[in-house]
């Protein structure tokens, strides 16, 4: 309770120096500078509250251990179902899946960016991770300029009178993790870099920001439509630009959907002619049935003690929907009449989707919602997984020219780089239990590491 006390200390006394005249200027200044920075998500400010996120940094290392401990087991996953197809089938792969992993099969890095999304309540030490998006993290542009927003705040310059603050700043280390991998994938020369993603996605904002990023510590870099790419000669072409790097932001799926796999992108990363990451195996852990892997006991002989200790600690009871027996903590059920009879303890979540799209929280479904959908999940790959306490916090805003201090809900969502390095965090603060600023609500804020001077 000693770490909670303190972090409300803090979260207080940022709050009290939010006068009527220094909120209003503040939300001025903030507005300001997110429409010079265009950090808005489409035509949405990416943040209207007025305080970051605080960790303590003994908060912030519990949270970092953590996830390094459950890295270890999604390590261990990641060597198993790529050299057993008989363990990848609890992941529900589509075919075009199937054939591009082997692609990668002798890649040193299959990923140099991804993302944990998790649920840490500080007081009770309680962190849950609900994903892990180890195929196209977002976020971590955003990230960097909201922090470098919000230095520029008077309450952030008032509010470091009393507190020291450390900002989790990641684009340089995402940029060092990425030329790290190149070298070790086998590059030699001072690499040029391509940023793929469609030319319509409301992301372009922060693909320009990773851009100018790459730019400013010398790496030529271009964003570009992966329908614009000419694979000729050996070498990938964005008109006259050469790619040696593909920092792939277009999600394989949607790859597939429009371009199938044989297309100039995936030609050059089939004939090694091209660095990508994250690499086509990497889409094996951003499954959602990766979690369900991890808490299935038909797999307990697979991990060590270690593993299941952080597993059993910081992975919620997660379960492929399918019909058969298994387990809930001691007690054998049938796995489809136990969901379907206590809908108010899970969520239902599509195998692979992203920005909250099909995702059903038991708690707040009417009784047909969840039957109809528990239906849906019997021919489309969908997860069951228990559900987790929301984490909520007071954050300001300014609403019709008057301060509002209202509780919202938050979670935390640290990047790992390399697969093992876990640095900075995106923080999404909601009204809403489901936080997910591509569904179309809730802010970003920048987090930041606080000492009490």
């Amino acid at each position: 309770m000693i770490g909670t006390v303190r972090i409300q200390d803090a979260i207080n006394h940022y709050h009290d120096l939010l006068t009527d005249e220094v909120a209003k200027h503040a939300d001025e200044q903030l507005r300001s500078l997110l429409f010079d920075r265009t950090l808005y998500f489409g035509d949405r400010p990416l943040c209207v509250v007025l305080r970051p996120h605080f960790y303590f940094e003994h908060d912030w290392q519990f949270l970092k251990q953590g996830l390094q401990g459950i890295l270890g087991a999604f390590h261990r996953l990641h060597n198993v179902v790529m050299r057993d197809k008989d363990y990848r089938k609890q992941l529900l792969l589509e075919d075009y899946e199937e054939r591009m992993f082997s692609f990668d099969l002798d890649a040193p890095v299959p990923w140099t960016s991804s993302r944990m999304d998790t649920f840490f309540m500080v007081d009770k030490r309680s962190l849950k991770c609900v994903e892990y998006n180890a195929e196209t993290p977002a976020g971590i542009g955003y990230n960097d300029v909201l922090a470098e927003v919000f230095d520029q705040l008077e309450p952030m310059k008032l509010f470091q009178k009393q507190y020291s603050v450390r900002s989790t700043l990641a684009l340089g280390t995402l940029t060092d993790a990425i030329i790290s991998a190149y070298r070790e994938w086998g590059g030699k020369e001072k690499p040029q870099i391509g940023i793929l993603d469609w030319d319509d996605v409301p992301t372009l904002n922060e693909h320009s920001l990773t851009q100018d990023h790459f730019e400013r510590a010398g790496y030529p870099t271009i964003m570009a439509d992966p329908r614009t790419l000419e694979y000729r000669d050996g070498k990938l072409m964005a008109g006259d630009f050469l790619i040696d790097i593909i920092y792939k932001r277009v999600l394989f799926s949607e790859l597939n959907q429009r371009m199938g796999t044989h297309n100039p992108m995936l030609d050059a990363v089939r004939d090694h002619a091209v660095f990508i990451t994250n690499s086509p195996s990497a889409k094996l852990l951003a499954k959602k049935a990766s979690l369900a892997f991890l808490s299935d006991e038909r797999n307990r002989d697979l991990f060590t003690a270690e593993h299941h200790a952080f597993i059993n600690a910081h992975i919620p009871w997660t379960r492929v929907i399918e019909d058969r027996q298994t387990l809930y903590g001691d007690q054998s059920v049938d796995l489809l009449a136990f969901v379907a009879d206590h809908r108010e303890r899970f969520v239902l979540k599509p195998n692979d989707e992203y920005g909250g799209k099909g995702v059903v929280l038991g708690w707040e479904a009417t009784d047909e919602e969840w039957a109809s959908t528990l239906q849906t999940a019997l021919h489309d790959p969908y997860v069951v997984q228990e559900r987790v306490d929301g984490v909520q916090r007071d954050f300001p805003t300014m609403i019709d020219g008057q301060l509002d201090i209202s509780e919202r809900f938050l979670d935390a969502d640290p990047y790992v780089f390399g697969g093992t390095n876990v640095h900075s965090c995106l923080t999404r603060v909601s009204s809403k239990a489901l936080l997910n600023v591509t569904a179309g609500g809730g802010s970003v804020v920048p987090t930041y590491i606080i000492r009490k001077d």
